[in-house]
Order: C-alpha cells, then sequence, then structure tokens
C-alpha cells in the first residue's frame, strides 16, 4: 500500500503528515485523521494504513508541527503508566498552545490539502480522531458544514466546546466514549445536545474501557474495544462517502 511523508501549507508554516492510500491509480475519498496528543507514530502509521485498506486516502497531520517535526518529543516504544508524567509533562504545553484558532486554521490547510490530491476523489470527506484528536475532528466538522459528511471521535473530550457548537454540524456522528471518561449522565447530557441539536448521531460507552483504548501502545489498549471501533467507523464512513 502506498504511503507518504507529506508537508502541507498552513497559515504558519508547514505541517508534516503521513498519508496512506489504496493502490492502483485510483481515486479514493479523503479521510482526516487527527492524532492522539501522542502524535503520529506506528500504532497511527497501522491505523491509517488499515483504514485506506477498505478504500479511502487517509491523512495524519502533525498536530504539533509549530514545535517541529514529528515525533515532537521522544517517546517510549510502550507509553506505561508510569511513563505518563514524564510524557505528559512535555505534552501539555503543546496542547495549551494549540488553541481554538489554530485548531481552526490548521483543518483549513488540511481539508483544502486533501481537495487538491489527485489520489482523493472530489466530493466531501470525512474527519476522525482519537483524545484530543476527537475534539479536534468535531471543531473541523462544526467549522466545515457540508464539505464534512461524517465525523467520528473516539475516548476524547468531544463535548468540550458546549452544545451551541453541536448546531452547526451536518454530517452523521459516531462518538465511542471510555467508560472511564464518561459517566452515563454525562452521556445523557450530551446525546440530548446532539438530538436538541437535529444531528444524526451515535453516541455510546464502550463497555470495560479507559481513556486511550484504541492505542495499542499504550497500557489503555483494550482489543474488543478497538474492534468495535472499527465496526462502527468503517459502515459509517461507507455511508457518508459512498457516492464520493
Amino acid at each position: 500500500m502506498p504511503t507518504k511523508m507529506l508537508h502541507i501549507p498552513t497559515a504558519d508554516g508547514q505541517a508534516d503528515a503521513f498519508a496512506a492510500f489504496p493502490d492502483g491509480g485510483e481515486r479514493h475519498p479523503g479521510v482526516l485523521m487527527y492524532a492522539d496528543g501522542f502524535g503520529i507514530r506506528p500504532v497511527l502509521r497501522e491505523m491509517a494504513r488499515e483504514l485506506a485498506g477498505h478504500g479511502y486516502y487517509v491523512l495524519v497531520p502533525n498536530l504539533f508541527y509549530r514545535h517541529g517535526p514529528a515525533p515532537v518529543i521522544e517517546l517510549p516504544e510502550h507509553i506505561g503508566e508510569e511513563d505518563r508524567p514524564a510524557v505528559f509533562a512535555q505534552l501539555m504545553p503543546l496542547i495549551e498552545a494549540h488553541t481554538v484558532e489554530r485548531v481552526l486554521s490548521d483543518a483549513d490547510a488540511y481539508l483544502r490539502f486533501l481537495s487538491i490530491q489527485p489520489e482523493v476523489s472530489a466530493g466531501p470527506v470525512a474527519v476522525t480522531g482519537y483524545c484530543i484528536g476527537g475534539l479536534l475532528a468535531m471543531r473541523t466538522a462544526a467549522a466545515h458544514p457540508g464539505q464534512v459528511a461524517a465525523v467520528a471521535g473516539f475516548h476524547g473530550p468531544v463535548g468540550a466546546d458546549g452544545p451551541d457548537s453541536l448546531h452547526r454540524l451536518t454530517g452523521e456522528v459516531h462518538l465511542g466514549h471510555a467508560e472511564g471518561d464518561m459517566t452515563p449522565e454525562a452521556l445523557g447530557e450530551l446525546n440530548q445536545a446532539l438530538d436538541a441539536a437535529g444531528v444524526g448521531y451515535t453516541s455510546e460507552i464502550y463497555p470495560g474501557t479507559v481513556h486511550g483504548f484504541t492505542m495499542s501502545d499504550t497500557d489503555a489498549f483494550n482489543p474488543a474495544a478497538l474492534q468495535r471501533h472499527w465496526d462502527r467507523l468503517l459502515p459509517l464512513l461507507d455511508r457518508a462517502l459512498a457516492d464520493s
């Protein structure tokens, strides 16, 4: 399967990115995949290749390119609980510097880049994200109604912008929450807000999970929940992008 390391022009420079797409020279629907806070690394490349194998051009940008190319910080091969304090001490300043204004400016650049790639078909795209990437996916979809046909977020703070932002969504939504992140009461409030916004969605707690359950290089990894994530994500993209 073809893969590329790319540089995407942005308002603040160039974002390095990883792309995976099917072989054969045809055009395929575009999917913007936002990494978790740990960024582009082998597990994200593997997930991008897996998704590309189902017929999509998958673009994974380095969220923190303003601070250097990926990997922006040095990560252990397996990110165990004992590693997290030191890793997050380095990550939190980057996350805090990634303001809403930067998120939306970058999203404009990423979607514009996707739209001009010769391997990407014309028409709407989808956005998916993990951890903080789930929040970025929702912000991107809300800022580009009509252009984003589907959005998915997994173990992320997806309701952090409040219910008002949900009214701008036009694509179908799937949210897969970690049991350790979301109480049933909070889930009910979020789903009520989605109902009020008139959004087509599924939003559920994945049983027996903690934050980060899709990431096989962390202690949070849950193989059954990762498979559930694919079982929700792939039909969503198929429905939303079938005509692209």
